[in-house]
């Protein structure tokens, strides 16, 4: 395999600039096929973004034997399926977070990397954005010295910019998210607090659900990590704009650093200095971690965000939720 050739199943918002048009930047790989249930949608896609075929049909996109490697870019409810099936082909998959609706079924997904050919990387792609890359350096270079607490706070209204805009509001629906917006927006956070201190020791956590809603709308938890770190986060969909928040606050002997999971800087503080970094996202935010996935998919590199590591965010998700302790 000298060229990573994909087809995209869902090419919908997340796909249009976060995401699909990195595919074809990148040397050694392109965008060869496109498939959504709506078949003008992917066609319109597939003719504004230069893709040479395009389809509404999911078995046909994965039975294409031009196409060796699959972003899967559907909602949740879907992604066993689709992964089972590219999987048994022995194609290398590229899976959205969350990895699955459930840690049970993101488990059969990594138990389908076993027996296959192909490789699967989880769509954890802050890891690879240059100021998360920096408060790993940060982190490891001691310099707020040894870490001690990690907070977060992600307070949003009901209506909230960090989430992005679909035409169906699917991601309240459990049935089809598995779990509303702490589901499409933790897995990042988690996966980086992970990434950061390491394996967890115990997870611990609660929720409540508005009467009108299927899904928890406020969400607390505590992590304790196996290196001391301990951790707390509280997620809310459900307050005023006043108070809206999103950051995080890592708590060292010598100092702290603060940064949002959604901005462009970072801010350290120790005893006698304050210094702030600024960055610039690449326009197809994904861009840096796809690379490394085009990477590992040629044998090149490590794998960026394996199965493993996709199913321990899920699981933490489901004890932080309350669903499973």
């Amino acid at each position: 395999m000298n060229v990573i050739k994909w087809g995209i199943i869902g090419c919908g918002d997340v796909a249009e600039v976060k995401s699909g048009p990195a595919f074809s930047r990148i040397d050694n790989s392109k965008l060869i096929g496109v498939m959504r249930r709506n078949g003008a949608k992917a066609k319109d896609f597939a003719d504004r973004h230069n893709v040479p075929y395009w389809t509404d049909d999911a078995d046909e996109l994965l039975n294409n034997n031009e196409i060796n490697s699959i972003y899967i870019a559907t909602p949740p409810s879907t992604h066993l399926e689709y992964a089972l099936k590219a999987l048994s082909l022995h194609k290398n998959v590229y899976l959205e977070k969350p990895m699955a609706l459930t840690s049970l079924e993101a488990e059969k997904i990594g138990s389908a990397v076993k027996q296959s050919r192909g490789k699967l990387c989880v769509a954890h792609y802050r890891r690879k954005l240059p100021a998360f890359l920096k408060v790993k350096e940060l982190i490891e270079s001691n310099a707020i010295g040894q870490i001690l607490i990690a907070d977060i706070q992600i307070l949003q209204p009901r209506k909230s910019k960090l989430v992005a805009q679909s035409e169906e509001n699917w991601r309240l629906n459990p049935h089809v998210s598995g779990g509303g917006l702490f589901y499409d927006l933790a897995p990042h956070q988690i996966d980086l607090m992970y990434h950061y201190f390491g394996a967890f020791k115990s997870v611990t956590g609660s929720s409540t659900k508005s009467a009108t809603e299927m899904v928890e709308d406020t969400v607390n938890g505590i992590i304790e990590f196996k290196s001391g770190v301990q951790f707390r986060g509280v997620w809310s969909f459900v307050g005023a704009e006043t108070y809206s928040k999103e950051q995080c606050v890592i708590y060292g002997t010598l100092g702290s650093i603060r940064f949002s999971f959604y901005g462009d800087s970072i801010l350290i503080r120790t005893n006698d200095k304050e210094e702030v970094f600024k960055f610039t996202n690449p326009k197809h935010i994904q861009e840096p971690m796809i690379a490394s996935v085009v990477s590992y998919f040629l044998g090149i590199s490590e794998n960026p965000c394996t199965a493993d590591e996709g199913i321990i965010v899920m699981k933490a998700m489901e004890k932080l939720s309350g669903r499973h302790q």
